[in-house]
């Protein structure tokens, strides 16, 4: 198969444990773009936090693009357009809101660059804000301060308690919204309808590649769909075991290049 795109998450899959691009990697992924090939980077983060890592593996120049909040917004690298986005309406924000309080997690959002929460000593807020390199600004009433619509919001909290109230949560939301974890301690909740694959699947409508033709690489939970999605779907061996299941294939770990070694043998030079 010619494989013509690549999808990478980012924490745990394009990225090691020090949050870099290692040197092999980025070689790699910029002899295929030479080549014509497209590279999208696929992640839960905000635009902002996925900026640096596109420009250093120059999507700016090659045309690739950032496929940001799990699909809810999709830039194109190259001229800076936004081609999708999708957000939750404003009328569920205090129900949010609500829930965070209910269930006694801290629950933030994204505005003007910046990570808005009540709780802003919280350990899971401050390494949401240490991965996106964004400051965090501080809110009195969640449900009342943000009252225009967003395209994320995140919940967060110790695993085990994440994974109990992730059911409860997508009861009382399961028809309007889109909840799921992507790391143990964080619970991602999105629009109706959207997850990584399907911002693959009207990501490949515009290019007009066609899914057999795409790889996906991924290694939490919520890469599950777009490995499920792909042509090629490859988990890390640092993925979560449901990931790997899902996966028609398994690389090394981020750490090991795994992204470079699934490059290398199915794109690079083809």
């Amino acid at each position: 198969m010619n494989y013509k795109m690549i999808a990478l998450d980012l924490d745990g899959t394009l990225t090691n444990s020090e949050k870099k691009v290692s040197p092999r990697t980025k070689e790699t992924l910029i002899d295929i773009q030479k080549q014509g090939k497209i590279v999208v980077l696929a992640t839960g983060r905000p635009i902002q936090g996925a900026v640096d890592i596109a420009k250093e593996l120059e999507l700016d120049v090659y045309g690739g693009y950032i496929l940001s909040f799990n699909g809810g917004i999709i830039q194109n690298c190259k001229t800076g357009e936004i081609i999708f986005q999708k957000q939750i309406p404003v009328e569920l924000i205090g129900k949010l809101g609500e829930a965070s309080s209910k269930y006694q997690v801290p629950i933030l959002t994204y505005r003007d660059g910046h990570i808005i929460t009540e709780d802003t000593t919280d350990e899971y807020v401050r390494l949401e804000a240490a991965i996106n390199k964004m400051p965090i600004e501080e809110l009195h009433n969640f449900s009342e301060e943000v009252d225009f619509s967003v395209t994320k919001c995140l919940m967060v909290g110790d695993g085990w308690y994440i994974e109990q109230i992730l059911p409860k949560m997508q009861k009382a939301f399961g028809d309007a919204l889109t909840i799921f974890r992507s790391e143990p301690f964080f619970m991602e909740i999105m629009p109706q309808g959207i997850d990584k694959g399907r911002g693959l699947e009207y990501l490949l409508g515009i290019t007009g590649i066609q899914r057999e033709e795409l790889i996906a690489c991924g290694d939490g939970f919520n890469d599950v769909s777009m490995l499920q999605y792909a042509g090629l779907g490859v988990a890390m061996e640092n993925a979560q075991d449901a990931v790997k299941e899902a996966a028609d294939e398994i690389t090394l770990s981020n750490d090991a290049d795994g992204v470079a070694c699934i490059v290398e043998k199915y794109m690079k030079n083809k």
